[in-house]
């Protein structure tokens, strides 16, 4: 498993090796029992370049710094009837892993070991293993929802094969690269910097992504398991393109003052339907032993701050953190101190792919059922008992503002605004049109030849509010006199100097226009 972001959690949600004694009876992938939908799986994995950043190959020894390299790997629908290909292996996924860790020429009898995992009879048989992915099968030509997966610590683009698999079937194209640092491979111990720098590679795979011809351009989530659901925070605060926030025990909980510290993020920016899975209680055991601060069981600031998002927080009773991620399950050694047993931990996978696929079905396409759905008790839709704890939360609704009627104004073409504002009053009695935003809208419309007649509703509502007003008849004379309708400019200009015989500006406009 790959180092995890928070310094506190480091050893005890993700480096399990020393010190535990190796549990891992025979798993496999097909065994996560995943409910497969209407499309067979197509994946392509390529080399891109980010040319507004550097890059430093680590192992290379030299001061060349090169364009940023970022390996792009892709889920997509394929149909069945024209799926004739061959299924890769676990073992091809693993080669992009050393690719992606630059050892792209180290011969495969070294990726296990090597690679952060124990070479253990079971984890080579996994390495045999089919799974439901054709390399470079020919895509469909229709449009889909797409997800950016943004990996854990240090992690690869395909550390979450099998859900990137399930997704894709169930027509949603997954686009993932790996995580690092910004000058190198390696991230320096989850930092502001390191999250940053994972949060551009996801803005970059956005780009990718809207540029693909079979992408729903209005219907792009990011999906992020521990480190990655931190960065996927950020990202989402600074583009608009990404309408729904997947948190897989995201270290948005953990280290929530990581995020707090970029000048970027500010919470009322998290403005998407939300939804985090969390890890089960680490144990009391664990939490001494690996000093781990007991307040991260229950405490999460950044859910109960959340005021502009529809959020959901479920917990997996049965999932420790690493098994979250499909390598993870596969070749990790279990903790002999609080996991659970296999058939355990792969219905837990399961029902998390599940309720990733429901959210993002709801909100991505719409889907009412899977609306329904997510705001069900988890038992009555067949979740074994005590299995996932389920807790969500609406936006805070906010006090309409004077934006908020523009807004509404707008899609009415500034028509009927006094029944708009009338309405607004009625929901909330506190509301007020002020006075000064009112005349200041209201010349910015007027003075626009293609928006003049906009403006003229405006001060027409306006005077209606403060028929006292001498320097809004005043203006709304002004409106009328720029369209050239001298009649209700007289009109209006005298009604301003009869409640303020001192407004010189109607004095001289009436002089002017009465000659």
């Amino acid at each position: 498993m790959y180092l995890l972001d928070s310094k506190k959690l480091l050893v005890a949600l993700s480096f399990f090796i020393i010190s535990i004694a190796e549990c891992h009876s025979q798993v496999s992938v097909n065994s996560l029992s995943l409910d497969y939908g209407q499309y067979a799986v197509g994946f392509r994995h390529y080399l891109a370049i980010d040319s507004t950043r550097t890059y430093k190959r680590t192992m290379n020894f030299t001061n060349r710094n090169i364009l940023r390299e970022i390996p792009i790997s892709v889920w997509y629908p394929v149909t069945k009837a024209a799926s004739s290909g061959t299924r890769m292996i676990v073992l091809d996924y693993m080669e992009i892993l050393k690719e992606e860790e630059e050892w792209e020429h180290l011969p495969n009898e070294f990726i296990l070991n090597w690679f952060y995992y124990p070479n253990t009879e079971d984890n080579q048989k996994h390495l045999k293993e089919e799974v439901s992915a054709q390399l470079n099968a020919n895509s469909i030509e229709a449009i889909f929802p797409t997800i950016i997966y943004a990996p854990s610590y240090q992690a690869s683009s395909i550390e979450n094969f099998a859900l990137c698999e399930f997704l894709a079937s169930h027509g949603f194209i997954v686009i993932s690269s790996p995580s690092r640092g910004a000058e190198n491979r390696l991230f320096n111990g989850g930092t502001v910097k390191d999250m940053e720098a994972q949060a551009r590679d996801i803005e970059f795979l956005v780009k990718v992504s809207l540029n693909l011809k079979n992408v729903d351009q209005n219907a792009i989530a990011t999906m992020g398991f521990s480190f990655g659901g931190l960065s996927n925070v950020l990202s989402q605060t600074r583009n608009r393109a990404i309408k729904v926030i997947v948190s897989l025990d995201g270290s948005i909980r953990y280290q929530y003052q990581t995020l707090q510290k970029s000048p970027f993020f500010a919470v009322d920016k998290v403005n998407v339907p939300f939804i985090h899975m969390a890890q089960k209680l680490i144990p009391e055991q664990v939490l001494k032993e690996d000093k781990i601060d007991p307040s991260l069981n229950e405490d999460f600031k950044f859910y109960d701050e959340l005021t502009e998002s529809k959020a959901y927080s479920l917990r997996f009773n049965n999932m420790t953190h690493s098994y979250f991620s499909t390598l993870g399950i596969l070749f990790q050694p279990r903790d002999l101190r609080q996991d659970k047993t296999d058939a355990e931990i792969m219905d837990s996978y399961k029902w998390m792919s599940i309720y990733t696929l429901k959210f993002l079905d709801a909100y991505l396409n719409g889907n009412k059922e899977a609306l329904d759905y997510l705001g069900t008790e988890p038992e009555k839709n067949g979740v074994p008992p005590g299995l996932v704890t389920l807790k969500s939360k609406k936006p805070f609704k906010k006090a309409m503002s004077f934006e908020d009627f523009n807004e509404m104004a707008q899609k009415s073409a500034y028509e009927d605004l006094l029944g708009v504002y009338e309405a607004i009053k009625k929901r909330e009695p506190q509301f007020k049109l002020e006075e000064g935003k009112l005349n200041t809208l209201g010349l910015q419309l007027v003075l626009d030849p293609k928006k003049s007649k906009y403006g003229i509703a405006i001060f027409k509502l306006a005077v209606i509010l403060y028929p006292e007003s001498a320097n809004l008849f005043d203006s709304l004379a002004e409106g009328y006199l720029f369209l050239g309708d001298k009649k209700n400019a007289i009109k209006n200009f005298e009604k301003s100097l009869e409640l303020n015989g001192g407004n010189q500006n109607a004095i001289n406009r009436l002089k002017q226009l009465k000659g």
